[in-house]
């Protein structure tokens, strides 16, 4: 399977140039590049999990948890602890 990349072009000030930089010399990270595309993905996971987290406080919002639905959750949640080994 063929994988192609979008090549796409910014300017950025110095400082942030700079610390990029300080990533790739470290060896941290393979080139600027790297530290580009890893930060991009990085954001764009955090944006989509932060979608997803308003999506599921939205759904308790609509429809609450019941007081025999947070009953049971409390109880079985104690019943974990206490089986821990400690």
């Amino acid at each position: 399977m063929l994988f192609v990349m979008i090549q796409l072009v910014t300017r950025v000030d110095d400082s942030v140039a700079e610390a990029i930089d300080a990533l790739v010399s470290s060896g941290q990270f393979e080139s600027r590049s790297d530290v580009v595309r890893t930060s991009l993905t990085e954001l764009l996971d955090s944006h989509r999990r932060t979608l997803i987290a308003e999506r599921i406080l939205d759904g308790y919002d609509r429809i609450p948890e019941t007081n025999d639905e947070l009953a049971q959750a409390a109880a079985l949640a104690r019943a974990m602890v206490f089986e821990e080994p400690w």
